[in-house]
């Protein structure tokens, strides 16, 4: 952090500016960093090229550093750009930094402010100057570069042990608003039917005491089918809450303003808001999308809604609600590393809301793999060596998977059969495609956890 300071001191000293289209922003990890800054007077340099800070702790990773300059955020979505974002957090995932930012670079904290001198990532920093000096000179990275003993230095003569004892001394205070905010007594929490930031989950409604048996999964639709890498991201995103979306429309119907829908991650106690995330990131590719626009998968959170004439495009969320309006169970068709990444909590949250009972993947990410256990979605596997694609699915099949019943006896299957037969939606001939799913409930426990319905069903019937 120090060096970044250095390098802002010395580009602003050569008279170098970072260019205008660029958005900067500086998010320390503590006050302590703003501490030693001012103590230093690296905070104006920073300021300079128009690194204010703008929070403390998890703010760019995700997503809460605010929107772009107008103009080019209507440039990135008039003329659908990949544009990028570089940082020095801990998250990239796509989409994630920004709604209209589709790819991130993680660097380190100079480099961060190199990048905004540059203006562009196709800079080579070895051979393309950052600009010219006051005198018309060529002025290199190399030459703005802090040595280790400027670094070295300004740590000696800004940075002591009594600023972390007076910074942490007070961590758990809050500000005046924190202190004065009312707190409900009572021996329950009073839900507040107005609040878009908490509301009462949905997990337990119309849960009954006694077990209710496991049924095999019979009429499904498939709801999406992906390719490799799919992150929990890409489920569930973290980041900015974009305008349009499912989520934004109902922030919009609850009276928020676009100025205030913060982030997913913000909002994770609202379940209306995160269903509606639920694979709404921006570069998700669901190449259900392709059949209906000219063979291009779409970008976004979309499906077909195969409850609708033709099959239209649909926002998922939307999709969904009409599947389960209609009692249709849901599956999704996933690749290699399915469920890498973080944000898994609603990842798994998201999928069993949107009434999808089974996902079917060539591998799992292992934690996410039994989040969905927890939540009472069943993880299943393509024979090996085979994929959505090698079998010759395209998702517009309808999907019965037998064979779960015998968790009922105590046992687990190794395998489950799927059938997809084709529907009014699939090409004609196309044929009926049946394989042997391998089950991935891979311990007694867990299967204790399917046969409730997930993990907080488990818990509440074994409590009482």
């Amino acid at each position: 952090m120090i060096a970044a300071g250095l390098l802002a001191r010395k580009a602003s000293e050569r008279g170098l500016t970072r260019k205008p289209w660029v958005k900067t922003t500086l998010g320390p990890g503590s006050k302590v960093v703003t501490d030693y800054y001012e103590k230093s007077g690296l905070d104006k340099d920073l300021e300079s090229l128009g690194f204010y800070t703008v929070g403390y702790g998890c703010t760019i990773c995700i997503g809460n550093s605010g929107p772009l300059i107008e103009e080019v955020s209507a440039a990135i979505n008039d003329n659908d750009l990949a544009v990028t974002a570089v940082l020095s957090g801990n998250r990239n995932f796509e989409g994630r930094i920004s709604p209209d930012v589709k790819m991130n670079y993680l660097a380190s904290p100079p480099l961060v402010v190199a990048y905004a001198l540059a203006g562009s990532m196709n800079f080579d920093f070895e051979t393309d100057p950052l600009g010219k000096d006051s005198d018309g000179n060529d002025v290199f990275l190399k030459d703005i570069w802090p040595a280790p003993d400027e670094v070295q230095e300004i740590i000696d003569s800004s940075i002591s042990r009594e600023q972390f004892i007076k910074q942490y001394a007070t961590v758990f205070d809050g500000d005046e608003r924190w202190k004065n905010l009312p707190t409900p007594t009572g021996p329950v929490f009073e839900w507040d039917e107005d609040s878009t930031y908490v509301r009462k989950a949905p997990y337990f409604d119309g849960m009954q005491m006694e077990l209710t048996p496991v049924s095999d999964i019979t009429g499904a639709r498939v709801m999406a089918t992906l390719g490799d890498s799919v992150t929990t991201d890409h489920i569930s995103p973290a980041g900015n809450i974009k305008a349009g979306t499912p989520a934004a429309q109902y922030l919009i119907e609850h009276g928020v303003a676009q100025k205030d829908f913060n982030s997913y991650g913000s909002r994770r106690g609202n379940h209306e808001v995160m269903i509606r995330g639920t694979f709404a990131n921006i570069r998700l590719k669901n190449e259900l999308t392709a059949a209906v626009n000219d063979g291009k998968v779409v970008e976004g959170g979309y499906t077909r809604d195969f409850t609708q004439e033709g099959g239209p495009q649909s926002f998922i969320y939307d999709a969904s609600q009409n599947y389960q309006a209609q009692g249709t169970p849901l599956v999704i068709f996933g690749g290699k590393e399915y469920g890498s990444g973080s944000s898994r909590d609603w990842a798994a949250k998201g999928t069993n809301l949107l009434g999808v009972k089974a996902v079917i993947t060539e591998s799992f990410e292992r934690i996410h793999r039994s989040n969905l256990i927890g939540m009472g979605v069943v993880p299943l596997q393509f024979p090996a060596g085979e994929s959505w694609k090698s079998l010759g699915l395209d998702g517009t099949e309808i999907i019965s998977i037998t064979g779960l019943e015998q968790l009922n006896e105590g046992v687990t299957p190794k395998t489950v059969k799927v059938v997809a037969e084709p529907s009014e939606f699939s090409p004609e001939g196309k044929e009926t495609v049946e394989f042997d799913a391998v089950v991935r409930i891979d311990t007694p426990g867990e299967a204790d956890y399917y046969r409730n319905g997930g993990i907080l069903q488990y818990v509440l019937r074994s409590l009482v």
